[in-house]
């Protein structure tokens, strides 16, 4: 009796295809990448489909594999509503939260005002600051700083984030900039626009240039939110009005209204209202 393909080589996969590559998936798995290897290549010879091109860029799904991977999303689906379910027997449920730098640390620093070890669900924080896919469920709530086009995105507008330039005193004249391997956020591009000749060094992580400027070496932009209450760093401008931008809370509209997450939206929702 023929069987259909391994629910195992069906999950590895998957997680090829969604983190575009077999080292970030065998990582995900917890596997070694010469074993997900072997198995992708097992698992092609088994469909007698070719599923991925490997080349430089690493594997690259074919037109087979991208249908193959439509079909997969609907079965990590499905796996993550069954643990959703498994933990609401057994406990509080993780909901994980994607944002930005300052964003996540404020979060995360400011816990206690929106989350209690009593409520349905515990927060799992996904600091990236490039947005992570909802669509594909690897996160259950996104904060952006624009407003999500996607059909299938539940959004709202929670506010606005101010930027200010910071240093830790105003004799500080120069600046710290982004390396080359940085991620280069709007507030990164406008140092290199207004201020590129005055920048004195450069690092790849906005934690480290608010460390550098707290020791004297430069001046930084940072969220005013964070900014204003950093010790060690005082304000040396008005809000910068052309990096002024929208928050908006996003999460899959199918999701949303999972009790957990509907009530990490409202608690977060609340918290990010009322900050200054």
């Amino acid at each position: 009796m023929k069987t259909g393909p391994d629910w195992n080589d069906l999950a590895y996969f998957s997680a090829i295809a969604r983190t575009g590559g077999l080292m970030r998936a065998a990582e995900t798995l917890g596997v070694s990448a010469a074993t997900l290897s072997r198995r992708m290549k097992a698992f092609e010879a088994s469909l007698g489909r070719r599923l991925f091109l490997h080349g430089s860029d690493g594997y690259t799904l074919t037109s087979d594999g991208r249908a193959l991977a439509q079909q997969t999303r609907s079965m990590e689906e499905a796996a993550r509503q069954i643990d959703i379910w498994q933990g609401q027997a057994a406990g509080p449920v993780c909901v994980r939260i994607s944002a930005g730098t300052w964003t996540s640390f404020d979060l995360a620093e400011r816990l206690a005002d929106y989350w209690q070890p009593a409520d349905t669900w515990v927060p799992e924080f996904m600091y990236c600051d490039l947005d992570l896919d909802i669509a594909r469920r690897e996160v259950d709530i996104g904060i952006r700083n624009r407003r999500p086009e996607q059909p299938w995105v539940a959004r709202q507008q929670i506010g606005w984030v101010d930027y200010a330039v910071y240093a830790s005193g105003p004799e500080v004249e120069g600046w710290i900039g982004p390396s080359w391997d940085a991620v280069v956020t709007p507030s990164a591009r406008w140092i290199q626009q207004q201020h590129g000749e005055e920048i004195v060094t450069k690092v790849n992580s906005p934690h480290l240039a608010s460390a550098l400027a707290k020791a004297g070496v430069g001046r930084v932009v940072l969220p005013v939110f964070v900014g204003d209450r950093m010790p060690g760093l005082v304000r040396l401008s008005d809000p910068i009005e052309a990096l002024r931008s929208e928050q908006w809370l996003v999460s899959h509209h199918e999701g949303r209204n999972q009790p957990p997450i509907r009530a990490a939206l409202d608690a977060i929702a609340g918290y990010l209202r009322q900050r200054p």
